[in-house]
């Protein structure tokens, strides 16, 4: 009897052995791929944020709140004396955060936790501007190549279907609804240059084995909010266009971050043009007061690798929206992170989190 239980326990030891050999082994095999968080703030801060009282204490506000690795901003204002970028490190260190960046004296910057390396404006347009800044940094031994983007302002023309010029931001005598024309007038701007200027860079960069993103003010709506769902709502007045910068990123792979997460336009529109904001006159806020001129012209797009996967996608700011000119609630299923101190722009952001692995 005393046998049958000596080999019964040791048969009992060698199973739980076994059983713990197995589970420091799945400990092992899956701790590795957790990956390192990433979290990616883009925003348009109007003016280097000089246009609302006490605009810079908001964007610090917004920084810390959201705890955001690396910052994509667009329309710095070009003090060369007191650069906006030194006077934000600067501020976040005395809140204990150390971020890296560089004035390279034109509207984009990149703000990062993560030491900047090579960081550049890599191309000139005709038109002598250079509306991108890229650095690289390293996360989880991974090279990412960043990218912010601040594309021509000019021949704004998803308004023309809402009976406003994109070049004198008057009323029209009429909507404008041929696709076609609209598409030709939107082209007399920089913007699908500077696009495909970038994804010629980046392809370089992929071809090193770098992992790659884009954020920024692209003063130009996605085609994935232009399609047949949409084109009676929001004064689209029956129009369907494929708006060339989204077009030409889907065409090289590029994934829209947010309708990545929110398929629907429908549901989930994710205005980020023109924002609510409180602290400023709704007349400061719309430029065609008499329209319904929401639109997404602020994006994060990566291109998808093992190495980088996204977890999750909001909008940064205000939830309330300006409508016809007037401020009004939100009436969308779309996520806010709404900022605890004062709003420094007339634009949302966008905050995606991504896991490096």
């Amino acid at each position: 009897m005393d046998i049958e239980i000596r080999i019964i326990f040791a048969g009992m030891i060698r199973k739980y052995i076994y059983l713990v050999a197995v589970a420091l082994c799945l400990f092992s095999c899956t701790s590795g791929t957790k990956g390192t968080e990433l979290k990616v703030l883009q925003l348009n801060m109007w003016h280097g944020t000089t246009t609302v009282p006490n605009g810079f204490k908001g964007l610090t506000s917004i920084i810390l709140q959201t705890d955001a690795d690396v910052v994509l901003l667009c329309e710095m204002q070009n003090n060369k004396e007191n650069p906006l970028i030194k006077r934000l490190t600067d501020t976040l260190n005395t809140e204990n955060k150390v971020y890296y960046g560089a004035h390279l004296g034109h509207s984009t910057a990149i703000l990062s936790k993560y030491p900047l390396k090579n960081e550049t404006m890599p191309f000139k347009l005709e038109n002598n501007s250079s509306p991108i800044t890229k650095a690289m940094i390293e996360v989880n031994g991974k090279n990412i190549v960043c990218y912010s983007a601040h594309l021509d302002y000019t021949h704004y023309e998803c308004y023309m279907p809402r009976g406003y010029s994109g070049t004198t931001w008057k009323q029209l005598d009429a909507p404008v609804t041929d696709a076609e024309f609209i598409l030709e007038s939107n082209r007399i701007s920089y913007r699908d240059e500077a696009i495909r200027a970038f994804i010629t860079d980046a392809a370089k960069e992929r071809e090193q084995g770098n992992l790659v993103l884009l954020g920024g003010d692209f003063n130009e709506p996605s085609h994935l909010d232009w399609q047949a769902d949409t084109k009676d709502l929001w004064d689209h007045n029956g129009v369907v266009i494929n708006w060339d910068c989204s077009v030409l990123l889907q065409n090289a792979g590029y994934k829209d971050t947010f309708r990545e997460k929110y398929a629907s336009a429908v549901t989930h529109p994710g205005f980020t043009f023109p924002s609510a904001n409180p602290a400023v006159p709704v007349s400061k806020l719309a430029w065609a007061p008499k329209a319904d001129e929401r639109d997404r012209i602020d994006f994060i797009y990566y291109y998808p690798d093992s190495n980088i996967s996204l977890e999750s996608i909001s909008l940064v700011g205000p939830s309330q929206t300006i409508l016809r000119g007037v401020q009004s609630e939100n009436e969308t299923k779309d996520n806010f992170i709404e900022p605890a101190s004062v709003w420094p722009t007339d634009h949302k952001g966008n905050l995606a989190v991504f896991k490096v692995f």
